[in-house]
Formats: C-alpha cells, sequence, structure tokens
C-alpha cells in the first residue's frame, strides 16, 4: 500500500498508508490529520485541502486544472510552484513515498 508522508509547518511528520484510488485530502482527514480542513469535501471549491508537494512528486500527477488553479489563487497561505490541493491528487501505487508539506494556515 502506498505511503504519504504529511509534513506539519514545524516539521513533524505524519506516515500515513493510503489505498490507492484515496485522495491525499481523504487520507489526511482519516488519519486525523489537523492542517487540512477540507471544508467542501473535495470538491475543489473551498482551498483549505492546500498544501505543497515536495520536489519529483508533482510531476507524477496529472496538470492543474482551470478550476483547481483558480482555487490555488485563493489560499490563505502563499500559493507556491509546489502548491496543490489534495483533494485533486489520487494516490496510486507510482506515487508511494509522496511527500506533502501543510501549510501554516487552512482558513
Amino acid at each position: 500500500m502506498p505511503t504519504v508522508t504529511y509534513i506539519d509547518p514545524d516539521g513533524t511528520k505524519h506516515e500515513v498508508e493510503v489505498a490507492p484510488g484515496k485522495r491525499v485530502m481523504q487520507a489526511a482527514i482519516a488519519a486525523g490529520i489537523d492542517g487540512i480542513v477540507a471544508e467542501c469535501g473535495g470538491q475543489a471549491m473551498c482551498a483549505t485541502c492546500h498544501v505543497y508537494v515536495e520536489g519529483p512528486w508533482a510531476e507524477k500527477f496529472p496538470p492543474v486544472s482551470e478550476e483547481e488553479d483558480e482555487m490555488l489563487d485563493d489560499t490563505v497561505s502563499p500559493r507556491t510552484d509546489a502548491s496543490r490541493l489534495s483533494c485533486q491528487l489520487v494516490v496510486t501505487d507510482e506515487v508511494d513515498g509522496l511527500i506533502v508539506r501543510l501549510p501554516e494556515d487552512q482558513v
């Protein structure tokens, strides 16, 4: 089963096993990770599941959609080239070892 590591702003790491097909956001919520709010439940309508995808992992996901791009412009924490909405990131075996950093604030 693929593993995703969520890193809090203070550096605390949370390693979570995630079934393929689940979204990075869903896995964070199920694991009780506080840094993901997900107010809209994964509909790419609120930007409260903003994460920063580490290094080479970003290339393993489809490009940012127009809707996601618009939402990323509205994040509370600064948007960077590594910014993604975790509700749009589907876990596959190919992303085993994925590392995402959580922003300082979501709301």
